[in-house]
């Protein structure tokens, strides 16, 4: 069988282990071939592929990013979209697709499947807000990333008696937001699904001063003040219809000034979150994932995600993934409230 593989969306720590794992068994156990498709649904669009064979993927383990580039291309939205991409499948001889990506690059997967393209399903997204499993790779990445800066910006903080904000990515979800201010000491963690009161936020900033201490405070990108709106870079939007994110941070920064006379300065963390080498839990995440992958293609289970269970990867149906987001619940939520202020 020959098999396409593409990775879609925001680079993500891990991607080269999938693309990895996939082609090393399939090739020595399988005996598959592979044609790897750049820059996502671009490349299948386009006829844009590279070779994908053993010698291709030695060394790319630990290395972030896709060595087969990624866009945010949406052939849906493309004239004659779907059909230029079977005419090319059919022009390169391919048999089946492996689509690794998040919630976008895997409901265009899910779409296919309906229209008779023999797809399978690998979750990715640092945002770990992709339904029916438990943790996507480059969530771990991610958070670990923003830990590191919080402990960090702690001395600042202290050195400098001001209250520091760290902006977080998160657009609907706030799980790297949760996880990173808990693991970071955080005096508040402001999440998308709980709408936060600035004045009770200035509250912790304040109680954290009485007791010589200064604020930590982790925002992700899409919290929302009760009063307000979700605050947005500007108002274009990319090809699957999502606002640019940018400046929460900033703008609570202004607003604990005004009321509290105190300090505050803004870290946006942004794109570094996902850049550079996967953790090993990553890495051994994103190899099992590409290794449950392609025995899935190899049986001719279509129309599959595979996916993480407790410790066990299984295969849930690929539309299941992008149903819903999967999102901090409440109780979550209020776990983490008893370290706050």
């Amino acid at each position: 069988m020959r098999i396409g593989v593409l990775t879609g969306g925001g680079d993500c720590p891990g991607l080269n282990a999938v693309i990895r794992a996939v082609v090393r068994k399939g090739v020595k156990e399988y005996g598959h071939e592979f044609v790897g498709f750049r820059d996502g649904w671009r490349g299948t669009l386009e006829g844009l592929t590279m070779p994908l064979d053993i010698a291709a993927t030695r060394g790319i383990l630990p290395r972030g990013g896709t060595i087969l580039g990624s866009s945010r291309t949406n052939p849906f939205k493309i004239e004659n979209g779907v059909e230029r991409i079977k005419e090319n499948l059919a022009t390169s001889g391919i048999d089946a697709l492996i689509a690794i990506g998040g919630e976008d690059t895997l409901g265009v997967a899910t779409k296919l499947d309906g229209l008779g393209v023999k797809v399978i399903g690998v979750p990715k997204t640092i945002d770990n807000d992709l339904n029916n499993t438990d943790y996507t790779f480059g969530f771990d990445t991610a958070v670990n990333i923003a830990v590191e800066a919080i402990d960090r910006l702690h001395t600042t903080a202290e050195s400098h008696h001001r209250a520091l904000i760290v902006e977080v990515m998160g657009r609907h979800a706030g799980w790297i937001a949760l996880h990173s201010g808990l693991a970071g000491g955080a005096a508040c963690i402001l999440i998308p699904e709980q709408k936060f009161s600035v004045a009770k936020v200035c509250e912790w900033v304040e109680s954290r001063f009485k007791t010589n201490y200064a604020p930590i405070i982790v925002v992700a990108e899409g919290a929302i003040p009760q009063d307000g709106d979700m605050v947005v870079k500007d108002e274009t939007k990319d090809a699957f219809g999502h606002v640019k994110l940018s400046g929460i941070g900033e703008w609570l920064a202004q607003e604990i000034e005004i009321r509290t006379g105190k300090e505050a300065r803004t870290t946006v963390l942004g794109h570094v979150q996902r850049g550079g080498s996967p953790t090993a839990f990553d890495r051994v995440l994103a190899t099992r994932f590409g290794l449950h992958a392609i025995t899935a293609a190899h049986e001719g289970d279509w129309g599959k995600m595979v996916a993480l269970h407790g410790t066990d990867i299984v295969r849930v149906p690929l539309i299941s993934a992008t149903e819903k987001l999967k999102t901090v619940d409440l109780a979550r939520y209020q776990e983490a409230e008893i370290f706050f202020g």
